[in-house]
């Protein structure tokens, strides 16, 4: 048959499969834009999803601004220290790169928007192509290939939730440059398997048999390294080809095959990736790491060659390899623990990077698998081929016992260690997915191949020419047995993909990111705060080595839990304490006998005001400056979140007790909690406190705040000693968020009679028509005088400061005996700390 005659032949069969890669990645970035409505609100606000997405967009409109430079320190997050910049470059670069290509130069916000919000959507898309290749190489089979991307295609969990419109995060991008890097490297070893590469060849400058594997493993190693830009986290799959690697050479040796072949491609992807990353400025802090262990590889592989050599010369049982493996690898760890520190840590960092203890444990990404819902977050994840991926791996090892190959053999190893790294940190649930896929698919073929497919597909390549043969064929072909196999191979990809496929649109239906209230609050601080005087856009000069930025006088922060941080910095404009990268959380790591540090944590869980501002003092390196103006709550670090502020302190007691009500034993809040500045902001404005005052408030929701009131109301409200400010609290829901400022506040003095009792109090009114008492009361001393600190202006704001929305209706009212007084407070005064005479 000449080579004009194959060409029909080999576009006939290559057309169905291109059909089916085309539809596969349309229908998958059709699912993943269904919620635009929710990203693209009809008031002109863009949403981005999560957290870390408006990170990614900080990022990359400062390459924008600066292109292509790119923001390797901000000083606009963490105040008042600042941040080297935390992610790997990659994902920011490449999409401000796309977008400044697309505005010719000048792109306005709109497509920075619009392109970044679909970015993530068409990288989700984009993780079939090389998962058709990589099944397809694998199994030599193009029909696992199509059917494993018909699979991921309507998958749901976290890699469809990780790669919708507006989740604009490096999650997805990673889960793609992997799956690219697992292809090359795959197809590399297919055809290591036709070459016969060896050292002694390249040592004979015999480098024929190279060409054709060099450019597969060039590629993985490129990947690598673009992997590695794109995710700080990426040696981990590094150590993944090195584990796979090892493994191999210990089969090969076993079997009395040369190990050359496979230590070369690991020295050949290791060098690639080693210089990636060595000429990058910057990974997220983890340089040196990747360095190191990139090194470790490249080195090791001709080690574990050499040996395989020297106990093959030397005629030694083949099990003395693996010992030998074994008790070097045990031995290299010890004197690696004696001789250097640096390298140990990198060892053991493998091994507990994917493990988290106490307030870690409460980022959601970093949870163990099973820990919320158990086997059910198998079906959650990745429906029924949560379970048909463990079929597909028995049948994979069966395989490989019966005839081992390269290719299955490095997607056991993958698929295992990727499981195990899934087990503790439930964010790997968007890597496994398309090993899901491809090994359900796999099963799936194999039990339709078992009843007839497979002959079927065979007589279909043999017989089949041109389209119009096709119905001659089937009419002749097609018996009653063939045809059940393709029933059968029907009812098992329904299985795998309807059912997948309805548990995506639940995921459709939202798109996360900040709610109204957020919306709203953190634009109000962008509106009604002073300008911190650093310019949002800078590109920041990096501090020199233990020096800090330094900022101008009018900079400050803006404390709030680290979930919000992201959002008060690109939205509002304003430079929170405590971020997404877990900085400025403060608390405790390891032990209840460490410091307790300050930071988030411990300022929203102290036990009275003036713990509460001793916290924002400690942060602060100047002694006469405090870390933060503004103090940003809502209604879940005041009930469900609470528990994460404790988590990260390592001290949880108390906060909670079990109590005895009409519907049993139930867990409530408890006087502690009640105590905690997050509970006497949030819960009650702030009433009594000196320093502390309510400037806005969002609209309130349906929460759990109106039960946490009812609790104070009906358990702790007689506990409360006589001069406690606090009293029965309305029993109604508040501002979804809550904004305050932290002032020096006015002291308003006087006289009374000695030992006499004085109060001061005024009435509230809130942006949202909400009003509330504030109120103190104080002793006078034996001298006659009393002294009150409060927070709020009688007078309205000033310019150039505070634009509040909530403020006293009346002046303040200080009553003792049967005087009382009426006491106007400027602006100033509670700025300045000026005091006023009654």
């Amino acid at each position: 048959m000449t080579a004009e005659s194959k060409s029909p032949k080999k576009l006939l069969e290559s057309l169905p499969y291109f059909v089916g890669i085309v539809i596969s990645f349309l229908v998958a970035l059709h699912i993943r834009t269904l919620p635009k409505a929710g990203v693209f609100l009809s008031n002109g606000f863009v949403r981005f999803g999560g957290n870390d997405p408006w990170y990614h967009l900080r990022n990359v409109e400062s390459i924008l601004h600066h292109f292509p430079n790119m923001l390797w320190f901000d000083a606009y997050t963490h105040y008042p220290f600042g941040t080297n910049q935390v992610f790997a470059p990659l994902f920011d670069m490449f999409l401000a790169s796309v977008i400044w290509v697309l505005g010719g130069g000048n792109p306005d916000q709109d497509l920075i928007y619009n392109v970044s919000a679909y970015y993530p959507a068409f990288l989700g898309a984009l993780v079939l192509v090389p998962t058709y290749y990589a099944a397809k190489w694998i199994f030599n089979d193009r029909r696992v290939g199509l059917l494993s991307i018909f699979i991921l295609a309507v998958l749901p969990g976290q890699f469809l939730s990780r790669s919708m419109i507006g989740f604009n995060d490096h999650h997805i991008a990673e889960t793609l440059l992997s799956t690219v890097t697992a292809m090359f490297f795959i197809m590399a070893l297919n055809k290591a398997g036709k070459y016969d590469v060896s050292f002694e060849k390249i040592k004979n400058k015999d480098f024929d048999s190279l060409k054709g594997i060099l450019p597969y493993l060039l590629l993985t190693g490129i990947f690598l390294g673009a992997y590695a830009l794109a995710w700080k986290g990426a040696l981990f799959f590094a150590f993944i080809l090195g584990v796979y690697i090892a493994i191999q050479h210990v089969l090969d040796h076993m079997k009395g095959k040369p190990t050359d072949y496979v230590a070369i491609s690991g020295m050949v992807i290791f060098a690639v990736a080693f210089f990636i990353v060595m000429l990058t400025p910057y990974l997220g802090g983890t340089k040196s790491m990747y360095m190191k262990g990139l090194l470790a590889g490249f080195f090791a592989y001709p080690i574990l060659t050499g040996i395989s050599v020297f106990m093959n010369n030397k005629k030694l049982p083949k099990y003395y390899y693996p010992l030998t493996l074994g008790v070097l690898f045990v031995a290299g760890i010890g004197l690696a623990k004696i001789i250097s520190p640096s390298i140990f840590a990198l060892i053991m960092s493998v091994f507990s990077y994917f493990l988290r203890t106490g307030g870690a444990l409460t980022i959601a990404e970093a949870s163990p698998f099973f820990s919320r819902g158990g086997l059910e977050q198998l079906y959650a994840q990745f429906a029924y081929g949560g379970y048909v991926v463990f079929l597909g791996l028995a049948l994979l090892v069966y395989e490989i016992y019966k005839r081992n190959g390269q290719e299955k053999t490095f997607l056991l190893v993958w698929t295992l260690m990727i499981f195990w790294a899934m087990l503790q940190q439930n964010r790997f649930a968007y890597y496994f997915s398309v090993n899901v896929a491809i090994l359900s698919a796999y099963f799936a073929i194999w039990i339709a191949d078992s009843v007839g497919l497979k002959s079927l597909s065979e007589d279909f390549k043999a017989k089949v020419k041109t389209v119009a043969e096709i119905p001659d064929f089937v009419r002749k072909n097609l018996s009653a047995k063939k045809a059940f196999s393709i029933v059968v191979l029907l009812v098992s990809a329904l299985v795998l993909i309807v059912p997948s496929y309805g548990l995506a649109m639940e995921y459709t239906k939202g798109t996360g990111g900040p709610n109204g209230p957020w919306i709203e609050a953190t634009l109000w601080l962008n509106s009604n705060t002073p300008d911190p005087g650093l310019d949002y856009y800078e590109n920041y000069e990096i501090p020199a080595d233990g020096e800090l930025y330094s900022y101008p006088d009018s900079a400050y922060g803006v404390m709030s839990w680290w979930d919000y941080g992201h959002w008060i910095e690109v939205i509002g404009h304003r430079i929170p304490n405590a971020n997404p990268f877990q900085q400025g959380v403060g608390g405790r790591r390891n032990s209840l006998e460490e410091e307790n540090q300050p930071g988030a944590s411990t300022f929203f869980t102290a036990q009275s005001e003036e713990e509460a501002t001793a916290v924002l003092e400690a942060i602060h390196p100047d002694p006469d400056k405090a870390a933060a103006r503004y103090i940003v709550s809502d209604v879940e670090m005041a009930t469900g979140k609470f528990y994460a502020m404790t988590a990260w302190t390592l001290d949880s007691e108390d906060y909670y007790e079990s109590t005895f009500t009409g519907n049993g034993y139930q867990t409530l809040p408890a006087m502690r909690y009640y105590n905690s500045m997050e509970a006497r902001l949030h819960l009650f404005d702030g009433t009594g406190l000196e320093q502390y005052r309510l400037v806005h408030e969002t609209w309130a929701g349906q929460t759990a705040e109106l039960g946490y009131k009812q609790v104070f109301n009906y358990l702790y409200l007689t506990q409360l000693a006589a001069d406690d400010p606090r009293g029965k609290l309305a029993e109604e829901d508040t501002g979804y968020v809550k904004i305050f400022e932290y002032v020096k506040g006015a002291k308003i003095s006087g006289t009374a009679s000695p030992n006499e009792k004085v109060t001061i109090n005024t009435i509230i009114i809130t942006g949202q028509g909400r009003d509330f008492e504030y109120s103190q009361s104080t002793t006078a001393d034996a001298e006659s005088r009393y002294e009150f600190t409060v927070p709020y202006s009688t007078k309205g704001p000033i310019s150039g400061e505070t634009q509040f929305d909530t403020a006293p209706v009346r002046p303040y009212l200080v009553s003792y005996g049967s005087t009382t007084k009426e006491v106007g407070v400027s602006e100033e005064a509670v700025l300045n700390g000026e005091e006023i005479k009654v």
